[in-house]
C-alpha cells in the first residue's frame, strides 16, 4: 500500500510541476504580448507625431528583454 501511494504522490507532483510550468510558460506569453502591444503603440504615436522615439527605443528594448529571457514564441502565437 505504502507503494501505491508513493507512486500516486510521486505522479501529483509531477502534474503539479508540469501544471506550474505551463501557467509560466502562458504568463510570459502573455507579457510579451502586451509589451508588443506597448511596442506597437509607440511606434504608431511617433509617427503621427504625439510620441517620442525615446518611447520607441524604450519599449523595443523592454520587447528584447523579454524575448532574451523568454524566447520569441508568443510571437507564433499572434
Amino acid at each position: 500500500m505504502a507503494g501505491f501511494l508513493d507512486r500516486a504522490k510521486e505522479q501529483a507532483q509531477r502534474g503539479l510541476t508540469q501544471g506550474k510550468q505551463k501557467l509560466d510558460e502562458v504568463q510570459a506569453q502573455r507579457a510579451g504580448g502586451d509589451l508588443l502591444k506597448k511596442l506597437g503603440a509607440a511606434y504608431y504615436a511617433e509617427r503621427r507625431g504625439s510620441g517620442s522615439p525615446d518611447a520607441t527605443q524604450r519599449a523595443l528594448q523592454a520587447l528584447e528583454s523579454h524575448i532574451a529571457v523568454n524566447g520569441d514564441s508568443f510571437l507564433h502565437h499572434q
